[in-house]
């Protein structure tokens, strides 16, 4: 059976779920109601490839497809537009901003090829009125965060060097003992804020992608926590029955497991 009968198939299920004879939950979805289902699926394909495991990878890819597929049976019958729409129109996206592929224009690296995206990106979206347009709400915040500190930096809103954005940190980090020493939450939480943002911006300048930074970071602090947690458990107790003195010796055993995890930072690292 062709790949093509099988989404057809699938679709024709999905049909079936949100007809008369179907599912009562099946039919009282809409796209508002599927917006947190497809976030989580997204994020678990993105934790599967994580893992590399190919059996995960290729459930999760298909979990993902039911959200689309899901989205466009709402869409077809409300008839705004069906899959081959869909499909046709990321089809003719794709050879639009490839003209080094599929006309004569040629690039030469990655980088150029990226670069050449954007710009037919940009040229397609005449109708925006700032550069920052377009850079989903929904997206989580460190990853809107990258996104939007990169367009600015393309416009020429940027800092010259990571030395700048270093000291930048720096003042963020003066700016929040100023809050704290106040005593004013909303300040407070401004200032923290800021340094999250400017932290973002280092990373964008030490070509560091601070969405896969930090989540290694907390990878690695449940990894050496969840060891602590066992120590203990062996003993009959909890990490609340230690004391920190005991809690930080079994910290450097669990750092020692794993030299090539590096010091990391402290939370704690």
């Amino acid at each position: 059976m062709a790949e093509g009968d099988e989404l057809e198939k699938l679709m024709a299920l999905m049909g079936r779920l949100r007809g008369p004879e179907g599912c009562p939950w099946d039919r009282e979805q809409t796209m508002r109601s599927l917006r947190p289902f497809i976030l989580e699926e997204a994020y678990e394909l993105v934790e599967a490839i994580n893992g590399g495991e190919t059996k995960s990878i290729r459930e999760e890819l298909g979990d993902l497809l039911l959200e689309v597929v899901f989205v466009n049976q709402i869409a077809a019958e409300r008839k705004l537009f069906g899959m081959d729409e869909v499909i046709r129109g990321i089809h003719d996206k794709l050879v639009r901003r490839h003209p080094h592929v599929f006309e004569t224009e040629r690039v030469s690296t990655a980088d150029k090829a990226l670069e050449r995206w954007e710009q037919i990106k940009e040229r397609e979206k005449e109708k925006r009125s700032s550069v920052l347009d377009g850079v989903p709400r929904s997206l989580a915040a460190l990853a809107r965060a990258q996104k939007i500190s990169s367009r600015a930096a393309k416009a020429g809103f940027d800092w010259k060097s990571a030395e700048e954005v270093k000291a930048k940190v720096a003042e963020e980090v003066e700016e929040l003992n100023k809050a704290v020493a106040s005593g004013s939450s909303a300040a407070v939480e401004e200032e923290m804020g800021d340094i999250l943002f400017a932290l973002v911006n280092l990373a964008r300048h030490l070509d560091v992608d601070a969405e896969v930074a930090l989540s290694a970071a907390i990878e690695k602090f449940g990894e050496r926590f969840r060891y602590l947690e066992s120590a203990l458990q062996a003993q009959g107790r909890s990490v609340s029955d230690a004391d920190m003195e005991e809690l930080d010796r079994l910290w450097e055993e669990a750092k020692r497991m794993n030299p090539m995890q590096g010091d990391g930072g402290d939370g704690r690292g």
